[in-house]
């Protein structure tokens, strides 16, 4: 990331880069992380956890300058390529290690869990499955069979990991609504039925041929009793969290507590308590929880404003601009069960996905319209869409 940065602020046109944080989809991540910054200052936790929940909102400030360099580069489509391979990289070891357990990187890494842990790599199968949708029907309008079917094998067997091999939870609540997504954007009213009836049939299907998606689902009720007796279990603490976060939002309701006020909440709040009552976090598991109880309505405005922001940029049609709007819908669905904007895996996948995507789709845009600067005004542009400055960009940056 330093060695990206030094090189590109080497070459950046300035004035290109401002004309562009006056677009709300750049300046909005901006804003976030400076009412972070500013929240510190009425926050009455200690400095250290008042700077440490400045730390994930700080990745947001990376998504102009992503935009930024792939609107001017060509090579956007080798990241959304590399990130497609390193999964389906990732999704032949996760068959391997079910099998050849001793392959895993660690021990306490679930079945099928090569690295890392069962959440992010839902996340990024779930968002995999359905991207190569796209790809996989232009293939098949084009005759292309031999890359429509590859596509389609790839969906498989993404697929059949998830229900099969380890799945999160929330991939579960996400899934539906991407692939929903999918048939607004490109298929026909009738089309979009049949597909979302014959996914339904297939789920029935794996329901009963599948014991361990059965068993996650099933169990839900029964950690919801956890909540009931006051006992430590996975839905019972979300719920837990949820209701004292609620709690903590009607005592500040506009602004919050602060930034990294969350913490110390908890712990004045688990004060003489046992069980789930004393469960202490930083992570109330909700995205707009996590951001209004440190910075109440004003944050939460904040939030929203940028995701839809964001899906607005990714309105046009075209494989960047799909891809792009599920990495959106995505993150917004599933920090309805956890916070994964600010979570580091998730979060950086919203970064990168979006910045890399959006500066895609904006160089499409660039290209179809002719030459136009981003403030409107005509000159003579390079492919590059800049000076000899941005052609640099390209030659060292890519």
């Amino acid at each position: 990331m330093a060695i990206w940065l030094i090189v590109l602020f080497s070459v950046i046109d300035v004035k290109a880069l401002l004309a562009l944080l006056r677009q709300a989809d750049c300046i909005i991540p901006i804003l976030f992380f400076a009412l972070a910054v500013l929240g510190t200052l009425w926050a009455q936790s200690p400095w250290s956890e008042r700077l440490h929940g400045i730390n994930p909102v700080s990745k947001l400030l990376v998504i102009p300058l992503l935009i930024y360099q792939f609107e001017r580069s060509s090579r956007g489509l080798w990241v959304v390529v590399a990130f497609l391979a390193s999964c389906t990289l990732l999704l032949a070891f996760s068959f391997v290690v079910l099998f050849a357990p001793w392959l895993k990187i660690s021990v306490t890494l679930g079945d099928g869990v090569p690295v890392k842990n069962y959440i992010d790599q839902s996340q990024e199968f779930a968002l995999c499955m359905v991207a190569l949708a796209s790809p996989a029907l232009t293939f098949a309008s084009d005759r292309k069979w031999r890359l429509a079917l590859a596509c389609l094998a790839l969906i498989l067997a993404f697929f059949a990991n998830m229900m099969f091999v380890v799945s999160a939870r929330t991939a579960l609540v996400y899934t539906p609504v991407l692939l929903v997504l999918f048939a607004v954007r490109h298929l026909r009213a009738r089309t979009a039925a049949l597909l979302l009836t014959g996914v339904a049939v297939l789920t029935v299907a794996v329901w009963f041929t599948s014991p361990y998606l059965r068993e996650r689902v099933s169990h839900i009720p029964v950690e919801y009793q956890g909540y009931e007796h006051n006992e430590i279990t996975s839905t019972a603490q979300r719920l837990g969290f949820w209701v004292r976060s609620l709690k903590f939002i009607v005592q500040a309701p506009l602004f919050g507590h602060g930034t990294g006020s969350t913490r110390i909440l908890f712990e004045q709040d688990a004060a003489g308590k046992t069980g789930l009552a004393a469960d202490v976090v930083s992570n109330p598991h909700n995205q707009t929880l996590n951001v209004a109880v440190q910075w109440g309505f004003l944050g939460v405005l904040v939030l929203y404003a940028m995701w839809i922001a964001h899906l607005r940029m990714f309105g046009v049609k075209s494989l960047a601009a799909f891809a792009g709007s599920l990495v959106v819908v995505q993150n917004m669905v599933s920090s309805l069960l956890n916070s994964h904007l600010f979570d580091f895996h998730e979060g950086w996948m919203y970064v990168l996905g979006v910045g890399v995507t959006g500066g895609m789709v904006l160089r499409a845009k660039h290209m179809s319209t002719g030459p136009q600067l981003l403030d409107g005004s005509a000159r003579e542009l390079s492919p590059n869409f800049g000076d000899g400055r941005a052609g640099q960009a390209e030659a060292v940056t890519g």
